[in-house]
């Protein structure tokens, strides 16, 4: 740990930086988390998680509580205790190892409730959580976070099973505040926007109206058209690993919806074009993920773990906040080893470090979608210069391996 006496400065930069915040959220069907093939897949999914750094990340298919923690430890906490999960709940419906469950960074967020909505195919998973902000005592920001993994299959009778998951759903929404922020995401295996269950979530008459963010409605299944948000499957053929599915990418299954007052709410407010299936470059049609003929921004390093992690593609969201974030578990003791120079850049980022540092450091630069640009690698070093001309104008996050070290955020203009 590196520790010397906070400063006046480091709280008025650390306050100015959050004062319009990015909370970065990410739903994930980890294909029957931890038993399937190959049993390294805590690692590649940390190094999954690596690239994007989510502040709210749901799962789907998780077994066990040991696989609970095991994704806690190894794939969240593999840099410092920097995140909680909710409490595993054994499933209550008629599905007991596929479950869902709501890890969340902490400081950022408190849990303030959970329960289970079970169903007759698989529990839905509801969380409270409170964002840490100046004002949480006078005006609190709650989150209502539900996660879900809908029937699958094609045919009548699971389409009907899926509706009644859904009505379960939208019959809860009817008992909380109909000002409420509520997120509802999960593995959906919805084959077109006229099934019954994706009316009945989007119905305008519901308690509490949710949409679709990115509005794309049609039959995404098998349809070219859609390719850039399918999120299923990242395999051509499930034989090497002996669970999920084969065929190559051409189903979006996996969503993540909103209610519709967070589309123009400042307190949390979804941020437009953010919502991404992760990893798809938008040219890997009934194609594996890995594939080099899927190339893009998306990197062939991760590809190449999704591929061998699941048969799905995680989807990302990006929410802001105009309310000031406070970490809750900031040790006061304890300052950042570095700080930025300015947060307003146009060549050089420069960034000036703890003298007391002594081991190999290194920092990474990410854009709003979570894709990281640069990294940097250095020590025995007080000051840091990062070329960053080349990048366009925005914001952008600065990370680093450094212990006690925030997540720095800056905006790149000519």
């Amino acid at each position: 740990m590196f520790k010397k006496k906070l400063t006046l400065v480091f709280i008025i930069v650390s306050l100015s930086i959050n004062a319009q915040e990015t909370i970065k959220t990410m739903v994930y069907n980890l294909l029957e988390f931890p038993s399937a093939f190959p049993s390294n897949r805590a690692e590649i999914l940390r190094d999954i998680i690596d690239e994007y750094e989510p502040d709210i990340f749901m799962v789907c298919e998780l077994e066990s509580e040991t696989g609970a923690n095991l994704i806690l430890n190894t794939s969240l906490n593999d840099e410092g205790n920097n995140y909680i999960m909710a409490p595993f709940e054994p499933s209550q419906s008629g599905d007991p190892d596929h479950q869902q469950l709501v890890f969340y960074r902490k400081g950022m967020f408190t849990l303030e409730a959970s329960e289970v909505l079970p169903t007759p195919v698989r529990d839905i998973n509801h969380y409270t959580l409170k964002l840490s902000t100046a004002d949480q005592q006078t005006d609190p920001v709650l989150f209502e976070v539900f996660v879900t993994h809908l029937k699958s299959s094609t045919g009548t009778a699971n389409k009907q099973l899926r509706l009644e998951m859904v009505q379960q759903f939208t019959n809860r929404l009817e008992t909380l505040d109909p000002n409420s922020f509520v997120l509802f995401a999960g593995d959906f295996n919805l084959y077109t926007a006229t099934e019954p269950a994706y009316m009945e979530l989007l119905d305008p008459t519901n308690a509490i109206v949710m949409v679709d963010p990115i509005d794309r409605p049609g039959s995404w299944n098998n349809n070219i058209n859609f390719q850039d948000i399918h999120s299923q499957s990242t395999r051509i053929s499930s034989g090497p690993f002996g669970a999920g599915a084969g065929g190559g990418l051409d189903d979006r299954f996996d969503f993540i919806s909103i209610s519709e007052n967070m589309q123009n709410d400042p307190k949390l407010k979804y941020i437009p074009d953010s919502y991404k299936s992760f990893g798809n470059n938008g040219n890997c049609y009934d194609n594996s993920i890995n594939s080099p003929d899927c190339f893009g921004d998306f990197s062939q390093t991760l590809r190449e773990n999704l591929y061998n992690m699941s048969d799905h593609l995680p989807i990302v969201m990006n929410l802001e906040t105009n309310k000031q974030i406070v970490l809750s578990n900031v040790d006061f003791s304890m300052v950042s080893p570095i700080e930025l120079e300015n947060t307003l850049v146009t060549e050089k980022l420069n960034i000036r470090l703890n003298s007391n540092l002594s081991e190999k450091f290194s920092f990474e630069v990410y854009n709003v979608l979570g894709q990281k640009l640069l990294k940097y690698t250095s020590e025995n070093s007080e000051f840091v210069s990062i070329d960053v001309s080349q990048l366009n104008n925005g914001v952008y996050y600065l990370k680093t391996n450094l212990p006690a070290s925030q997540t720095f955020k800056f905006l790149k203009t000519f």
